[in-house]
């Protein structure tokens, strides 16, 4: 674990705002910024751990529930790109709602980047100590709580020293670790394509069908919303190559390109790789099916077993398919760490957060105590919850949906309010500084709503419910979800009674985009 650097190894905690926080800048080129957005997001990681989810709440329309979730996703991206042109500061979301809305409604967006991603490290931990020890064969070790939880933790302590030495070999291990990780991809879905269609799949395949693109055909509501949500987090990643904007080269235009081209990209690897999957191994309830509840954990350990074959090259590609899951949990490991250290930083140069948090390594030019600390809160979150079960663990994972809905959808409606005076300059900044954004942040607060207050509060959804006073059975995915957010409000307003000069709006004042200031 890296230690607390000394106070001659950091530098002190900068008095002016964006531009200079003392990280490096120009580290950071088109190519690299795209691979860090995509490698967030885990692809294979994310299938692997979702699909199975997304199916069982929608059945044969999971295709189509791949290519819905994505709009919003792209409308956000926009809302990112036109602020970041605006402000290009690390904190992102912090920021930028800081000054459209004010000081607390800024904080609470950086609470909401803090909450999802300490959250998610949790689950990434168990998926790469329990995919580590069944690459080698080790299954009795895989399948021990004990043994997947030091394995996880490792896993955390060498993705934060990874993160603390420099953000040039975060995006060269990236950028290979990606690429490794879409061909495969690829190479699973032609593959399974091609046994479908001539004759050598599996009990269940079928051919691919128009009426899996039908969202009409979706059982109810609940179930549309259910596989939504699920969708939307194997999506959640790319604002990753926004939030390490002040290491870019053109700051203003780069990350903001980035974060767009990565949403389209996604898009095209879920809706092969899930419409590939789901030709060969079906929908079904038993067996390789994807709706069999045993395989929703880890879809494609099992589907490469069958793809591939387990003899010969067919093994060594199944092997390949459970590293890359490994190596994907591993990168997004390191890129959940990145956005959340620098939103920390952001809170802090701002003073919203102790001082500390926002000094610079003088040799490497990374945040010091927002990486360590980023790293050390999540082996604390994780460590507390395998403790409590296995159970909670996986309920904690179904909340993240409603954390990431919050935030991008507070970024989407920050840039509508942020550039409400010159949305009628032109039909480029009504469509893209307003009606797009605007609508996926209608889109992701109804969900919210939704979720957390009918599908996540049924208490037979999920694991299990909570009994809370004056309200009754609660489930326990909505408890956790939308509980994060109301311990960042109490805690929101304790530091505001220690430290009020952020909350004065004394850093960051409001303000709006101007028809004579804005490009």
């Amino acid at each position: 674990m890296p230690t607390t650097p000394a106070p001659s190894e950091a530098l002190p905690a900068p008095e002016s705002n964006a531009g200079a926080k003392g990280l490096k800048g120009g580290s950071l080129g088109l190519v690299s910024s795209v691979a860090i957005g995509l490698a967030s997001t885990a692809p294979a990681y994310s299938l692997a751990a979702t699909l199975g989810i997304v199916i069982a709440g929608v059945g044969l329309q999971s295709p189509i529930v791949m290519i819905l979730a994505f709009i919003p996703m792209l409308l956000i991206a926009y809302g990112y790109k036109e602020m970041n042109e605006a402000d290009p500061d690390c904190g992102t979301t912090f920021t930028w709602a800081a000054r459209a809305f004010g000081p607390r409604t800024g904080w609470m967006g950086g609470w909401g980047i803090i909450v999802a991603d300490v959250i998610v490290l949790a689950n990434l931990a168990q998926i790469a100590g329990q995919y580590g020890f069944t690459l080698i064969g080790a299954d009795s070790l895989a399948a021990s709580t004990t043994w997947t939880t030091v394995a996880g933790v490792v896993w955390i302590v060498l993705m934060t020293w990874l993160c603390y030495i420099g953000i040039e070999i975060s995006a060269a291990l990236q950028k290979v670790l990606l690429s490794i990780e879409v061909v495969l991809l690829a190479v699973l879905s032609v593959t399974a394509l091609v046994k479908v269609y001539t004759g050598h799949g599996i009990a269940g395949s079928s051919h691919v069908a128009a009426s899996w693109f039908n969202p009409l055909a979706i059982d109810s509501p609940s179930a549309f919303t259910k596989g939504i949500l699920a969708a939307i987090f194997i999506y959640w990643g790319w604002d990753t190559a926004v939030s390490v904007n002040e290491e870019t080269k053109d700051a203003t235009r780069t990350p903001g390109r980035a974060a767009v081209i990565s949403t389209v990209l996604l898009l095209l690897i879920y809706a092969v790789v899930t419409t590939s999957a789901q030709a060969f191994a079906g929908v079904g309830t038993t067996g390789s099916g994807l709706g069999n509840p045993d395989n929703a954990a880890d879809v494609l350990s099992g589907l490469g077993n069958e793809v591939f074959g387990s003899t010969g090259i067919g093994w060594f590609m199944a092997k390949l398919l459970i590293f890359m899951v490994l190596t994907s949990s591993a990168a997004s490991t390191q890129t959940s760490i990145l956005p959340t250290a620098r939103t920390t930083l952001s809170m802090a140069a701002h003073k919203a957060l102790p001082d500390r948090f926002a000094r610079i390594h003088s040799r490497y030019l990374t945040p010091t105590w927002s990486t360590v600390g980023m790293g050390v809160a999540s082996i604390a979150f994780y460590i507390l919850l395998t403790v409590a079960s296995q159970n909670v663990l996986t309920d904690s994972i179904g909340s993240i949906g409603l954390a990431i809905a919050f935030y991008y959808g507070l970024t989407g409606l920050t840039c509508v309010w942020y550039y409400r005076k010159v949305l009628t300059r032109s039909a480029r900044d009504l469509w893209f500084k307003g009606i797009l954004p605007g609508l996926g942040a209608l889109v992701l607060f109804g969900l919210f709503v939704y979720a957390a207050f009918f599908v996540y509060a049924d208490p037979s959804y999920g694991t299990g419910s909570i009994d809370l006073p004056l309200v009754g059975e609660v489930g326990r995915v909505s408890v956790i979800g939308v509980g994060s957010l109301v311990l960042g409000v109490v805690v929101m307003f304790v530091y505001a009674a220690v430290r009020p000069a952020y909350f004065r709006k004394e850093v960051i004042p409001t303000s709006a985009a101007l028809p004579t200031a804005d490009a």
